[in-house]
């Protein structure tokens, strides 16, 4: 039997404990059965930012290693890792970002870290919402491509998985111009699932031996979960994922997005899973609330009726606040945000609450952490 998904137990980053669960994780699922000998495979990792495996922001540098000494014993010709961290797309600034994640190491068995900065643009008439898009080129190169991501929190996507992995198929510097064609976070992870089918994924694979929880997806609290997973499917993968930390479809837009085209079933306890989700459920893990769970029975036909379903679905969404005492005015926020929502005052970023599209750049990339996410009041009175 070929499982839908496999979940493995993994509690360290030691190497002989992470080969074990590789190839236990992947021979459940037949998961390199696609390679042939001699194929370029790309690895298209996690690597938003320029920060060390501890802090758990990054896909270890282990379990990539391990993943590609298995590729070259099973026949692969060339390895390449890559990804297009939120900042410049170029040789500089992506190659602060390999030495600070740890991925130099790889070079060391045999991979190559991407050093192909050029882009591409895409026509995708297929897509729901995506039409046209530009993307990293050095995807192109490959014949597989594997998407390996970690298990964290995500302000605007409520977790950041295997779907979420993917946006960082755009190059960094436009990433914002995404998040203001998208500002909707429904319309958001439609996006991001085109760009998932777009690239015809071969395998996936997510790193949550240490998740993140809470501020995450970059300034989060590392997190113990010990576990590996496997799929042929973003989008399972990531129903699964997400039940070790307490999420449901309800809770990511990318899983409710997978499931309008029929990509995933409504709950995990339909999938076909190689390894018991209980036994790895994280049941105090510190997630994002991305909006209200408050649920309308029936869809209003009555014009207050549909302008009070808006104003709620507003007021329940959770929004960025800035912490003052922990922001140093490094203007980073004011930098990235897409909407130019965000202003110095006496140094500190306001945020403009009627710009704001709540994209989370601000949140995600700020250095110091200083900016949250907050629910509203009426969300905390009414919803869980």
């Amino acid at each position: 039997m070929r499982y839908d998904v496999s979940l493995v137990r993994c509690e360290s980053y030691e190497e002989p404990r992470v080969r074990a669960a590789l190839i236990e994780a992947l021979d459940a699922i037949d998961g390199l059965a696609f390679l042939e000998k001699g194929m370029t495979v790309a690895i298209k990792t996690n690597l938003v930012s320029a920060m060390a495996p501890e802090s758990a922001a990054t896909t270890h540098p282990t379990m990539l290693g391990e993943l590609v000494k298995l590729l070259f014993e099973r026949g692969a010709g060339e390895v390449i890792v890559g990804d297009s961290p939120g900042g410049l797309y170029n040789a500089a600034f992506v190659g602060r970002v390999y030495k600070v994640t740890g991925m130099r190491e790889l070079e060391k068995l045999g991979a190559r870290l991407n050093d192909d900065f050029s882009q591409k643009e895409a026509d995708y008439p297929e897509g729901k919402v995506l039409h046209h898009f530009t993307y990293t080129a050095y995807l192109d190169k490959a014949d597989a491509i594997i998407d390996f991501c970690k298990l964290k929190t995500h302000g605007m996507m409520g977790m950041s998985g295997a779907a979420k992995n993917m946006f960082g198929c755009i190059p960094g510097v436009i990433k914002p111009e995404y998040h203001y064609r998208f500002p909707k976070h429904d319309d958001f992870a439609r996006m991001i699932v085109d760009l998932d089918c777009f690239f015809k994924i071969k395998l996936c694979i997510c790193d949550a031996v240490v998740g993140m929880e809470g501020n995450g997806p970059t300034m989060g609290t590392p997190r113990q979960i010990g576990a590996v997973l496997a799929s042929a499917s973003p989008h399972k993968l990531d129903l699964a994922a997400a039940s070790l930390i307490g999420l449901t479809k309800a809770d990511v837009p990318t899983l409710e997005a997978a499931y309008e085209r029929e990509l995933i079933p409504a709950d995990v306890s339909e999938l076909s899973v190689y390894g018991d989700p209980q036994a790895f459920l994280v049941s105090d893990f510190k997630t994002i609330p991305v909006h209200g769970s408050l649920e309308f029975k029936k869809e209003s036909s009555n014009f207050f009726g549909k302008i009070i379903k808006v104003f709620l679905s507003s007021a329940l969404r959770s929004r960025p606040t800035v912490k003052k005492d922990e922001c140093v005015g490094c203007e980073v926020c004011l930098k990235i945000c897409p909407a130019k929502a965000i202003v110095m005052e006496k140094g500190k970023p306001v945020i403009d609450r009627e710009a704001c599209i709540r994209c989370f750049c601000c949140q995600e990339f700020c250095p110091k952490g200083a900016m949250k996410v907050k629910r509203t009041l009426i969300s905390k009175l009414l919803t869980k």
